[in-house]
């Protein structure tokens, strides 16, 4: 019994020991970048492929938005801009006639022309024949006018249809969900056969080979501290040990903050510490929310 109390109070004394002070200078949780990916257009989702714990890539097709309501859309406005363009006139069709009557016309003005240097005519029929001449050069003019306005006058219509139906191809190629960045499902919101809401978070991906460690230090340590210096992360593992990751400082705070409750630092009083964020390359046993030690 004596012996047994002994080593009782042996293993209280080292643990008390081991608790008189951390052997690390800051201490934090690791994170992650997360991108929540959503919807862009309204619509059933047809085919919808993330489950939580799947890797994606980047580019990668993960869903089909229903598109048949678009797709009609964007029929309805090109036989719209049919309907439209079926106004307009046939241009030179309608000046067909008076440019005819405007070659006779030149051709009498030539011919009484050359009557009245002969003697044949008089100068007022040449004279009538000229004032004719004028007259179908302008009508034709103004014919040509009329018929360029309602041309443009068309296009003008047109116009707007034709950047509605961009915007429809637009939504069209947004039916189809890709993801844009490569990383690991963390949490889906949604399943196939499910309305799909334009702006609706569907899933949420962070790429998880490279984990951020948000750690805080005191004011002292700041000074000894600097961007892309590196460091010691330890992190608890099994059966008491720990595994050792080398660590980057990617980013220092530049303003002070009280001190989290949830973290710990060397000097354990201080009530102003400055957040400080360490790039680790993560192993696979690395989660997010995990805690980890800093050794400056």
């Amino acid at each position: 019994m004596k012996h047994i109390a002994y080593c009782l109070f042996v293993l209280v004394v080292l643990g008390a020991c081991r608790r008189g002070g951390p052997s690390y200078d800051a201490s934090g949780t690791f994170e992650a970048v997360e991108t929540i990916v959503s919807a862009e257009v309204t619509g059933t989702l047809l085919v919808f492929q993330p489950d939580e714990g799947d890797t994606l890539r980047a580019g990668e097709l993960v869903g089909v938005i229903d598109s048949i309501p678009l797709y009609l859309k964007k029929k309805q406005l090109e036989a719209q801009v049919q309907s439209v363009l079926a106004n307009r006139p046939d241009v030179a069709r309608q000046l067909a006639a008076v440019r005819e009557q405007l070659r006779h016309a030149e051709r009498e003005q030539q011919r009484l022309s050359s009557l009245v240097q002969a003697g044949a005519a008089t100068q007022k029929q040449y004279d009538d024949a000229a004032a004719q001449t004028e007259v179908l050069r302008r009508q034709l003019e103004a014919q040509q006018s009329t018929l360029s306005v309602t041309n443009s006058s068309l296009a003008a219509q047109t116009a707007p249809l034709i950047v509605q139906v961009q915007q429809v191809e637009d939504q069209l190629t947004r039916c189809r969900i890709i993801n844009a960045v490569k990383g690991t499902v963390l949490t889906t919101y949604a399943e196939p056969h499910e309305m799909a809401v334009a702006g609706k978070p569907l899933y949420k991906v962070a790429d998880l080979t490279t984990l951020t460690l948000r750690a805080y230090i005191t004011g002292d340590q700041l000074t000894v501290l600097r961007l892309q210096q590196p460091v010691t992360v330890v992190v608890d593992a099994p059966d008491g040990v720990t595994r050792t990751y080398p660590g980057v400082v990617t980013w220092i705070s530049d303003q002070a903050e009280f001190t989290p409750k949830t973290i710990q630092t060397k000097a354990e009083r201080a009530n102003l510490v400055y957040a400080v964020k360490i790039r680790v390359r993560n192993d696979g046993y690395l989660k997010i929310g995990m805690y980890g030690e800093v050794t400056l």
